[in-house]
């Protein structure tokens, strides 16, 4: 079976510079699997690779859609087997890099889509919600309660989306999702890079703050004019770092308001991607801590490459 390489880890880790030297060493290109590094015209939020870094490693998966598109895992998977195809045709491993969960997910467990997005029913829900608070959920729970357990009453867009699938398959979305998910044939080898809690945290705090230095804060504005006002939220919009801004923006609290909020949003969203790898099985973890030279982490996971490869 042919292999796919997945490096994983927390926002802010440090897999950028280890997967590019991973990448050079095996021959071979990166795949992201961030799903906000996708967007075009969002590089200093997202923490996408310099232009430098991509000029030396090829990198697919980043700057395929715009903000004001909607995007799916589904779509994701769609795009990125052609890409693992075409690496192993000509005997390469792909390397895959990224911290979002589900996307890793989708490959290694498998994935179901749906029906595609019907925007006039999502508007028609969207109504029903407006007119009384908590109505959708309450439907989901009707429909589906199984699907309804796994979703917070306050996410709309997840909600919407379920009832969707719920209504346009005539089937709930919790049977559809045991029946019709396959993982991708491949043998998936995967790395996890984790650091210390407060040493990550620090870490976390200085990339915000160069962020703001680099121009954070234009890039939201420039984001929200592509975007417009849009009912419901635009994943794009919601990513940390830009909904924080963009209260900025729009005059609800002060920068130093926002720079802690998304300081706190991203240390949060550590936390969670910690808790979602931990169910990821055959994960070899390294622990970095205290490692600032990506060339040293790369030797700490080398030798254990050697004997998985």
């Amino acid at each position: 079976m042919n292999k796919v390489l997945i490096l994983l880890g927390p926002t802010g880790v440090g897999k950028t510079g280890v997967s590019i030297l991973l990448a050079k060493a095996l021959n071979t290109e990166i795949i992201s699997a961030d799903s906000m590094q996708i967007y075009r015209h969002m590089d200093i939020g997202t923490a996408k690779p310099s232009k430098e870094e991509r000029a030396t490693v090829r990198h697919h998966m980043i700057d395929i859609v715009n903000p004001s598109e909607a995007y799916s895992t589904g779509k994701y998977i769609e795009a990125v087997v052609p890409i693992i195809e075409g690496l192993h045709k000509t005997e390469r491993i792909p390397v895959v890099v990224g911290g979002t969960g589900l996307y890793i997910k989708a490959m290694t467990k498998g994935i179901f889509s749906g029906p595609p997005a019907d925007w006039t029913l999502r508007e028609y829900l969207l109504s029903m919600e407006k007119e009384e608070n908590g109505s959708l959920y309450n439907y989901l729970k009707e429909l589906d309660p199984e699907a309804a357990e796994k979703i917070t009453p306050n996410d709309t867009r997840r909600i919407i989306r379920a009832l969707e699938v719920c209504l346009k398959s005539k089937e709930p979305v919790s049977e559809m999702q045991k029946e019709l998910t396959r993982p991708l044939p491949y043998q998936f080898i995967k790395i996890g890079l984790s650091r210390e809690r407060k040493e990550l945290y620090n870490m976390i705090e200085k990339r915000v703050d160069k962020m703001i230095i680099d121009g954070l804060v234009n890039e939201v504005k420039k984001a929200i004019e592509m975007t417009g006002n849009s009912e419901i939220p635009l994943p794009s919009m919601q990513a940390i770092g830009y909904k924080e801004v963009a209260m900025y923006l729009q005059g609800q609290i002060t920068l130093d308001e926002a720079i802690r909020l998304v300081k706190r949003g991203t240390k949060r969203y550590a936390k969670r991607q910690f808790t979602w790898f931990r169910k990821e099985e055959g994960i070899h973890w390294f622990d970095i801590t205290g490692i600032d030279d990506s060339r040293e982490a790369f030797m700490r996971v080398s030798y254990i490459l050697r004997d998985l490869l």
